[in-house]
């Protein structure tokens, strides 16, 4: 199921280096939770915590973490100058501090204990805005526990669980009691069993990544109800079924990534809708069929990632309108036919993967211009004819382009390089004269989603004084 494609973007990966972002920031001093009026200390100089927050907070840390004994080392978990690493507080209208954020895994922060369960008493803190948990459940089995019961908080706006190889069990559809969430990341854990439909109803999500678990079921029509998301990633599950014609009510999506799934049927012709969709990758799936009829309309499009599908048709003329293409890869697929002249009007592309279909013809002239391309793989394919590029384009790709695999084709003794293309020289002997493969740079699906899902969440929030990052 899994795929390789070749990316090297050193600016935007270094994001994947950072540490955690801030989270949301919002106050809500009309809290319903807030002390009576006869607790209001408004001269709380000394920033003492109220004693049933504070002990709330010293079972999470004592049941999380042993790198302090936090109850001795930082009785007031607020206080300036002595607060605890991996939290982060606000004072309320009652004058109070409040806990508004927690972060574990990544130091600074408190490492987690081998012994470290999911503790649902966060939901117990009812000023908590973002709660973090990287690298945390590694060796004793836990579940994502969710009690209606226990929920007081109405603040709580990112959850994020990433990289817990000991998180198991279904997704709590009491998740859904989290109105405030918009954020949701549960990525890299074991998480199986359906998709519970009650989390669609969170519509103030704005991010919603689920990938890298063990997922099943279908994407059930509800999801268009999610009509604020700005990035869904649902990758590297087994869900299974088609695409909803309901996720056009996507109108904000930037980021659509389906991809190592078990899909089938044809993309909806609804997505045509998506305006505003910036990447989309079905890459790994069962798809096949007819492109959406309006592909054309999507002209915010720059990624557009969907190697590895059985499609069996000819590449669609359409393709050559989304003018900010920079990455189209479809290898892989079963294309037939020529690829199209249209292709050439591709004036930003960066990177153009066709390997392993079933082309042919001759490679369109208009490629030697295409200023912007340093990534070309067209092995493997039934292409034939002279190669069309000179050698200043030859030399700009180097090891970067690939037309081996394609008996036809052959490289003009005029614009020879040095290079190796995988081609022959024309009216050479083919024994003497074969210019071997290359071996190309690679990069996974999850690292190109995960920068594009970095960029769009970084760019869009910091509209809402928001920072994210998965």
């Amino acid at each position: 199921m899994f795929c390789s494609y070749s990316l090297f973007l050193p600016q935007i990966l270094l994001l994947l280096s950072l540490p955690s972002i801030p989270s949301v920031s919002t106050s809500n001093p009309n809290h319903p939770n807030s002390p009576p009026n006869h607790d209001l200390q408004p001269n709380n100089k000394n920033n003492i915590m109220l004693p049933s927050e504070s002990e709330t907070l010293f079972k999470i840390m004592d049941s999380m973490s042993s790198d302090q004994t936090w109850r001795i080392s930082y009785p007031n978990p607020c206080q300036p100058g002595s607060s605890w690493p991996g939290i982060e507080c606000k004072t309320g209208k009652d004058n109070y501090p409040h806990v508004s954020r927690l972060d574990f895994g990544n130091p600074p922060n408190p490492t987690c204990k081998k012994s470290a369960t999911f503790p649902s008493q966060i939901f117990a803190l009812p000023y908590l805005e973002s709660v973090f948990f990287f690298s945390c459940f590694t060796r004793t089995r836990t579940t994502l526990s969710i009690s209606e019961k226990g929920i007081m908080n109405s603040s709580l706006q990112q959850l994020s669980l990433r990289s817990n190889p000991a998180l198991t069990g279904p997704i709590p559809p009491q998740i859904s009691t989290l109105k405030s969430l918009q954020i949701l990341t549960l990525s890299q854990n074991r998480l199986s069993l359906k998709i519970p439909v009650e989390l669609f109803s969170l519509s103030s999500l704005v991010h919603l990544d689920l990938s890298y678990n063990m997922l099943t079921g279908t994407l059930p029509y509800q999801l268009g109800n999610l009509k604020n998301l700005v990035g869904l990633d649902l990758s590297y599950n087994m869900l299974t079924g088609s695409i909803p014609n309901t996720i056009s009510k996507l109108g904000l999506l930037q980021k659509l990534d389906l991809s190592s799934n078990l899909l089938t049927g044809s993309i909806p012709d609804s997505i045509e809708k998506l305006s505003l969709l910036a990447f989309m990758a079905l890459s790994s799936n069962r798809l096949r069929g007819k492109f959406p009829k309006g592909l054309d309309k999507l002209q915010s499009l720059q990624y557009f990632i969907m190697d590895d599908n059985p499609m069996y048709i000819t590449l669609p003329l359409e393709f050559g309108k989304l003018v900010k293409l920079q990455e189209l890869r479809l290898a892989d697929s079963g294309y037939s036919g020529t690829i199209p002249e249209s292709f050439s009007q591709l004036k930003n592309l960066s990177t153009l993967s066709l390997q392993n279909n079933r082309l042919s013809g001759e490679i369109p002239t208009g490629f030697g211009g295409l200023s912007h391309i340093y990534h070309l793989n067209l092995s493997r394919n039934f292409l034939n004819g002279v190669v069309p590029f000179n050698s200043s384009f030859l030399k700009r790709l180097g090891r970067n382009l690939d037309l081996s695999g394609n008996p036809g084709l052959c490289l003009s003794p005029s614009e020879t390089y040095s290079v190796k293309v995988g081609v022959y020289v024309c009216g050479r002997n083919k024994n003497e004269s074969l210019m071997q493969p290359l071996i190309s740079r690679s990069s996974t699906p999850s690292e190109l989603s995960n920068t594009f899902f970095l960029l769009s969440a970084l760019g869009f929030l910091g509209l809402h004084h928001i920072l994210f990052l998965v």
